[in-house]
């Protein structure tokens, strides 16, 4: 049985749509460039109200991948 060895990476994705939408946006995004993603954790959430309405979402991410061997 191998054992793997996990890299955290902190991510901030955002989105007009919804704050699912932002999280997608910053794993799709990281997946062109990393490989090996297996899991994220959403550690904070944020947003932007303008005139009275919820504009944008953000949210802070950590993603832990496997190393290659």
């Amino acid at each position: 049985m191998s054992e793997h060895v996990y890299k955290l990476l902190e991510l901030v994705g955002s989105s007009k749509v919804s704050i699912e939408d932002a999280i997608q946006n910053a794993i799709t995004r990281a997946n062109e460039t990393l490989r090996n993603i297996r899991w994220f954790e959403v550690q904070e959430t944020r947003g932007w109200v303008e005139d009275g309405q919820v504009a944008r979402y953000q949210v802070t991410l950590k993603v832990g991948f496997t190393l290659d061997s």
